[in-house]
């Protein structure tokens, strides 16, 4: 019998990868209940989704964070709130991957706090924090700082951990993101991996760890990837990765030992494929995506997490979430799938699809390393645009039929659906109330902080400390542990650092995109044009002028970048500003440029506080003759809510064709403005 056979003659199986749901939301107490309940179903992590006051160094009680708290994770202000987080969780014997960013070392620090009152020995404790800065500029939208004090504290953080907790991976270079803003694969593979370069050459060059100890931080630096439905592409990406990581880190930083240049990295699959329509479709390409990186032996993900089928309609809620846990646990226990060696091993198509990757890959990170690298890349704006580029291409392909989704823009034609037939039962809502709940809790932590049973020492000397150490040299890993220990909340530890460091707008690509969609006459786009020119003209204006804006916390970008582009391609002047306003910085924004329309995105699920925010102060500010149109995840009842609050139209991701949006756009501000109707069809 061969030692991979087992006593029944079959082969034995390797350990399946890690298996994971992203999850968290509304309070600590009720994140707590649902990872217990998910670990005892058979998952094997936790992942923790963090909401995003928590995410930018908010407090809950702060103007951005109204109707984000708890929305689209679990909201962690101070060390009480991580303890109920993970009470009755023994963190010794758990691998927690943390998707935090700008505030990662402040989430590690509370971790670590909670972990030592638990008896943990912190050597031993083992996850993830994301940790990678480079893609919220690019993406994501989290980031706090400017970019040279944002890789100190990544910088800090990974030689923090590199000597105090040595199983902990310190980041996680996240490429998902990128795709989801519209990266090609060579894209996805070349920016995660000039990031890498970017933060290996930062912590080397600060001094703190020794020269022999390089290959232990090149190995605790892991990846987290996207993949999507066209899995011999995404295959092949992730075999790409792990030879481009192993050149790099063997002939740039001279890591000779083959186990500390393993790529490792950890999945969850496309969401951006996701489809609101026919949303029982995303079953079948979330086990395809899932096959993209556990089929290939040599290039399997160390740990997956799958989204739920509904995630374009809302929350998941946790039957959702445990379908997902299923289908991993299906194909790693039923199938025969661990049993065998790399079944591509061998493939002349798979072997060029490969190689071309690697050195189209190559060619674009040489091309990074001469403006100087991802960070200057980034503040240049080269990435961005680069981004905002790829994703209008990819619209364009979905709008013009080369790209075809199923039950999008092909075979449209469906049954009624049972899993959707009451939609606002199929998600999960976060209750309202959460907000003022969590709220008036921090606001009993600020006030009994120093007194028993907590005894903290008075936060303020924590917070000067920081400052001090933030203005010098020092590791800011041990400043920030004491700020934990002080009960500092997140709001404070992050407006101590902002007070030094400054904040950062990131560039918004979209000036520098270019044409999507041409205007051949007789095209869709053509006949959007001309409608918009004769409204202009109807209404004296030299240009129509659209104000696109993105309020409250939710840094996804993607839709409004391409509305904003194809508002400027049809003729619009566009204002937009990037993310993160305030209703009153929109508003004003719009009574200042004097615009014909107001566009707002939001995915977060804060529209239902945020939009009618909005709306009362447009009509506060006398602009309420200006249509203002709402865009994001929204569901069908909050959609009502919002038209009977006075919104002119409301778009969801079902709503593909942004020709089309940008047309019903033009109707709208000439119905406003009590037009007649144009005989010129969109």
């Amino acid at each position: 019998m061969t030692e991979r056979q087992a006593a029944d003659g079959r082969r034995e199986k390797d350990r399946p990868w890690l298996m994971r749901t992203y999850a968290g939301h509304s309070t600590a107490e009720a994140s707590n209940e649902l990872y217990r309940r998910n670990l005892a179903k058979g998952q094997t992590g936790l992942s923790v989704a963090f909401d995003l006051p928590t995410q930018t160094g908010y407090d809950p009680d702060h103007i951005l964070a109204r109707g984000e708290v708890g929305r689209v994770g679990v909201p962690v202000s101070h060390l009480g709130d991580m303890r109920r987080l993970f009470q009755d969780i023994p963190l010794e014997q758990m691998n927690t991957s943390m998707t935090i960013n700008a505030t990662a070392m402040w989430l590690l620090a509370l971790y670590q706090v909670v972990a030592e009152e638990q008896g943990a020995d912190i050597t031993q404790l083992q996850g993830t924090t994301q940790n990678d800065i480079v893609k919220e500029y690019l993406s994501r939208g989290t980031h706090v700082f400017p970019p040279v004090p944002s890789l100190r504290l990544t910088t800090d953080m990974i030689t923090y951990t590199v000597n105090h907790i040595p199983k902990w991976n310190p980041i996680n270079i996240c490429s998902y993101h990128l795709q989801e803003a519209g990266a090609t694969p060579v894209q996805e593979i070349a920016y995660a991996m000039s990031t890498a370069i970017a933060v290996l050459d930062a912590v080397f060059a600060s001094g703190q760890i020794a020269e022999d100890r390089k290959g232990e931080v090149v190995a605790r630096i892991s990846f987290f990837v996207n993949a999507g439905v066209r899995f011999i592409e995404e295959m092949c990406k992730m075999r790409a990765f792990g030879r481009i990581w192993d050149k790099i880190t063997r002939e740039r930083y001279g890591i000779e030992n083959p186990k500390q240049r393993r790529f490792r990295y950890g999945v969850q699959v496309n969401s951006l494929g996701l489809t609101e329509a026919q949303p029982e479709n995303n079953v079948q390409r979330i086990v395809l995506e899932m096959l993209a990186v556990t089929l290939s032996k040599d290039a399997r993900a160390r740990a997956v997490q799958l989204p739920a089928w509904n995630e374009a309609l809302g929350l998941p809620r946790p039957w959702d979430q445990q379908w997902s846990l299923r289908i991993q646990q299906v194909l790693a226990h039923e199938s025969d799938l661990l049993e065998y060696e790399d079944i591509f091993e061998g493939s002349h198509v798979i072997e060029a699809k490969v190689t071309a990757l690697v050195e189209e890959s190559l060619a674009e990170i040489a091309r990074i390393e001469e403006m100087g690298g991802a960070m200057a890349a980034v503040e240049s704006g080269y990435l961005k645009s680069q981004l905002v580029s790829s994703h209008a291409e990819r619209r364009g392909r979905i709008e013009g039929g080369t790209d075809k989704i199923v039950g999008v823009n092909v075979f449209q034609s469906t049954e009624p659906n049972p899993l959707t037939a009451d939609l606002d039962a199929a998600i999960m809502t976060v209750d309202p109330a959460v907000e003022a709940r969590v709220i008036s809790a921090l606001g009993t932590w600020r006030d009994t902080r120093y007194q028993p049973p907590f005894n903290h020492p008075r936060p303020c000397k924590a917070l000067e400390k920081l400052k001090e150490a933030a203005k010098g040299t020092a590791n800011l890993m041990e400043a920030t542990l004491e700020c934990a220990r002080a009960g500092v909340t997140t709001g404070e530890w992050a407006g101590a650092l902002r007070e030094v460091f400054g904040e950062f707008r990131a560039p918004t690509g979209v000036s520098s995109a270019p044409v999507a969609v041409t205007a051949e006459e007789g095209t869709a786009m053509a006949l959007v044009r001309r409608k918009v020119e004769l409204t202009a003209k109807d209404l004296g204006a030299g240009n129509l002028r659209f104000l696109v804006g993105k309020p409250g916390l939710d840094g996804h970008s993607n839709g409004a970048e391409q509305i904003a582009v194809r508002a400027r391609d049809a003729g619009f002047e566009v204002v937009y500003q990037g993310i993160r306003l305030t209703p009153e910085q929109i508003v004003d924004a719009a009574v200042a440029e004097d615009v014909h329309a107001v566009g707002l995105s939001i995915l977060s699920g804060s529209h239902a506080q945020l939009v009618p925010d909005v709306l009362e102060k447009m009509r506060a500010a006398g602009a309420e003759d200006v249509p203002v149109i709402a865009g994001g995840i929204i569901p069908n009842a909050d959609a009502e809510l919002l038209r009977a609050a006075g919104v002119a139209a409301v778009f969801t991701p079902k709503d593909f064709d942004i020709t089309g949006i940008i047309g019903r756009i033009v109707d709208e501000i000439r119905k406003a403005n009590k037009l007649d109707p144009l005989e010129v069809p969109a």
